[in-house]
């Protein structure tokens, strides 16, 4: 069952998200040819214990960590390690924050060093594609229109969409109703209504769309050892539009990287 938030809920997870966000902010500035993600994990539990919150993902369902990273061809739910990050890596930091009894959960996929152009497109085209999923969560919609704007975007480029991993409804839990896959048929699914909140998150291979699972019963990778990117925000339908309780923002303002694409997601409205 779909649970529908208040704007005073919904204010709570706002709160819950920017933790997230400020987080990977933070590792923005981290990530770089010689460091390794446990490095990185050790920095984010930190962060987000000083923020007066706590770690979503350490301990939910047995996770032994703070972060998911995975790096070039691992999709996602990668377990952090001792491994150094080499120039021209790409990493998924996927990142959850409880606090006030709401999580917050997002992701980005950064480049190490530099990356070659080949890469560098899959990951403008999978970012791009979760803006195509976010501006299809609107009243009149199901999740069958949200899914399909995603893929069709995606697989325009040549590129494929991982269907075993979805995105999801956010609330108390770090995973609700409804399934939201970055694939489908449109006027198919679930209709949406105000008051839901969901983390949208492409999850783009530049080969095939198979993946394979690690025997650590977590990390999931390319079934042709071909590059993954994955993008997450957290988003909320209010006054019958979506509007992003995540942000980039902080990221950006790290790299030193220009953007409006949030612009059209950002404007709060007072009632749902």
């Amino acid at each position: 069952m779909v649970k529908i938030k208040s704007l005073e809920e919904i204010e709570s997870m706002r709160e819950s998200a920017l933790i997230v966000s400020q987080t990977l902010g933070m590792l923005a500035r981290e990530i770089k040819p010689g460091v390794t993600t446990l490095h990185l994990d050790r920095l984010a539990e930190s962060f987000i214990r000083d923020h007066q919150a706590l770690p979503g993902f350490l301990g939910l369902y047995d996770f032994p960590n703070t972060l998911c990273v995975s790096p070039n061809a691992e999709v996602v739910h990668g377990i952090p390690n001792d491994n150094p990050l080499e120039d021209g890596d790409i990493l998924s930091v996927d990142c959850g924050a409880l606090k006030n009894e709401f999580y917050g959960d997002h992701a980005y996929t950064f480049t190490v060093g530099e990356v070659n152009e080949v890469t560098k497109k899959l990951l403008e085209v999978t970012k791009k594609s979760l803006y195509k999923g976010i501006e299809a969560f609107c009243i009149g919609n199901r999740v069958g229109d949200l899914g399909y704007a995603i893929q069709s975007y995606a697989e325009s480029f040549g590129y494929s969409v991982v269907r075993e991993l979805v995105g999801h409804g956010l609330g108390r839990d770090m995973h609700e109703s409804p399934e939201i896959p970055n694939y489908g048929k449109r006027g198919r699914g679930k209709k949406f209504s105000n008051g839901m909140v969901i983390a949208i998150e492409p999850m783009i291979n530049l080969g095939t769309k198979k993946i394979r699972h690690f025997s650590d019963g977590w990390t999931t990778k390319t079934a042709d050892n071909q590059p993954s990117a994955h993008f997450e925000h957290n988003v909320a339908l209010i006054d019958g539009k979506p509007q992003l309780l995540s942000t980039f923002d902080f990221i950006y303002d790290a790299l030193g990287i220009q953007s409006d694409e949030e612009v059209p997601f950002k404007k709060v409205t007072s009632e749902l």
